[in-house]
């Protein structure tokens, strides 16, 4: 990996970094070796299985999961992503943000090696002072950081592999591929997706948006977008979370002709709600609270969307010509065959900020399990003031993020959701940066109990396997006792008064 980063934020110089880098590297790998390094794979090989886990999504959830698989013994991973090299996971593609929003502090990807955190990183190639006076991560920052974080864990990710289609095997699951275009099957035990929003279902575009417009005329905001392509032109931007800003800044930032942001609401949603949820006590304890708390919670918690962050706002509104519309209910776009007409505005392009649906028949990979795997609509009725349809549609996962049957077919449950879609089941969602300290562990430990106990009598017959011996009787043969003390007899042995002198 090239240390100097130029273009993404900062540059690490050409000698003293590249000294600090390699050291860093050094001190990486020891301290990896003195937590136990990487213990020899102890799951039992089965006949026709190629893989014990297969990874969906080799981003930073993906890669920081195999790591933890590999630091438990859990060797026979592999980790799949449908994107080339470098386009993996969000930060260099639908990623806009300037900053990442998390605080540059918080736990991620290196767990309980902190020689591998990103202020590890990041101080030994630009020095403590630099990381003291960095506000906040750069999102170009911590994508190159990343790069290193998986060479660095040993983590391989066979890249342009995508997963079309899960199905039931005779001894696992089978995995319908397309690698670099051409169709492959392979097996496995174990299936995690790591794929991060749309993982739970897909982008959430409004009918009145699809059904009115081009497609060439509008995009949701979290696919990729050429800006520059809409340089002088109108554009407007519906929703008002953060992804929506950051949407709207880039476009101003490239030179579009306006940009009009259309609210729903009276007003932006100025409170991040779910941030009540950060505690360490919530995040690694929410999924065993009783059903009817976590869709208490929640219910409460989604009733609006999450507000936008003040840095990404002031981005937006820096900008004279960017125009926010609240309360603006009404606004429907028509396309009159040139433009797109909303109220007495026209414009060019359409950004739909509007959010995300869960809805895992939407997700080709799963469409053809989907009837078996139970959703929370058919797990807990809520009471009639707490009905919600949205939620409705998450699927009920077990702690360890496992998907669990509505029917016959137990293989839906070696699939694991490390996505979105997790939130109602298990607090949030895993895959943010602050859901890794605690998500993570719970999905390691989930898998390989599923391992183990699936092999039990297996580990019992291991258990029981005659070893050899460690001692080979000349260690200790000179020191055996061999002398033997003459016998004494009863009447030798009458008992004597005791001298006052002995007494205590």
């Amino acid at each position: 990996m090239n240390d100097d980063i130029g273009n993404d934020g900062w540059n690490a110089g050409p000698a003293s970094s590249r000294q600090g880098a390699e050291a860093h590297d050094a001190a990486v790998r020891t301290a990896l070796a003195l937590r136990g390094g990487f213990p020899d794979d102890w799951v039992v090989p089965r006949k026709d299985i190629d893989h014990d886990v297969v990874i969906v999504g080799g981003g930073q959830s993906g890669v920081a999961i195999a790591l933890a698989l590999k630091r438990a013994g859990i060797t026979r991973v592999s980790v799949i992503d449908a994107a080339r090299s470098g386009e993996e996971g969000i930060w260099r593609t639908t990623a806009r943000m300037k900053s990442l929003r998390s605080p540059k502090q918080l736990p991620g990807p290196e767990l309980d090696v902190p020689e591998m955190s990103f202020r590890a990183w990041y101080a030994a190639r630009t020095g403590d002072e630099a990381y003291d006076a960095l506000q906040s991560i750069p999102r170009l920052v911590w994508a190159q950081y990343l790069d290193w974080f998986r060479i660095i864990a040993g983590v391989t990710v066979r890249y342009q592999t995508r997963l079309d289609r899960v199905e039931s095997g005779e001894n696992g699951l089978r995995l319908a591929l397309s690698v670099e275009g051409e169709e492959r099957i392979e097996t496995c035990r174990k299936v995690v997706l790591a794929t991060g929003f749309l993982g739970g279902g897909c982008a959430r575009i409004p009918d009145w948006i699809k059904n009115e417009l081009p497609p060439e005329r509008y995009a949701h905001a979290d696919t990729v977008i050429d800006f520059t392509a809409l340089k002088g032109r109108r554009l407007a931007v519906f929703g008002a979370a953060s992804s929506a800003f950051d949407a709207a800044a880039v476009a101003l930032e490239t030179g579009v002709q306006s940009v009009h942001m259309f609210c729903r609401q009276d007003d932006l949603e100025r409170y991040s709600r779910m941030r009540v949820l950060y505690y360490p006590g919530s995040v690694e304890h929410f999924p065993r609270l009783p059903d009817r708390h976590r869709w208490h919670i929640m219910n409460a918690l989604c009733c609006r969307a999450q507000g936008p962050v003040p840095e990404t706002v002031r981005r937006a509104t820096q900008f004279q010509n960017f125009h926010l519309h609240l309360g603006a209910r009404d606004a429907l776009p028509v396309f009159d065959g040139r433009s797109i007409v909303i109220g007495d505005l026209a414009f060019d392009y359409v950004i739909a900020g509007t959010g995300y649906g869960v809805d895992l028949a939407a997700r080709p990979e799963l469409a053809s399990v989907s009837d078996g795997i139970a959703l929370w609509g058919d797990r807990y009725q809520p009471p009639k003031e707490e009905r919600n349809e949205e939620l409705a549609r998450y699927p009920y996962l077990t702690p360890g993020f496992g998907l669990t049957a509505k029917g016959p077919d137990r293989r839906v449950e070696d699939i694991h959701l490390f996505n979105a879609a997790a939130m109602l089941s298990n607090g949030r969602n895993p895959a943010e940066i602050s859901g890794f300290r605690h998500g993570i562990p719970q999905l390691v430990t989930a898998i390989g109990a599923d391992l183990y106990t699936a092999d039990a009598e297996m580990h019992v017959k291991r258990a029981l396997t005659p070893v050899e011996p460690i001692l080979s009787a000349d260690e200790y043969r000179h020191s055996i006792w061999t002398e033997r003390a003459p016998a004494v007899s009863r009447k030798d042995r009458a008992i004597q008064p005791v001298r006052q002198d002995d007494a205590c």
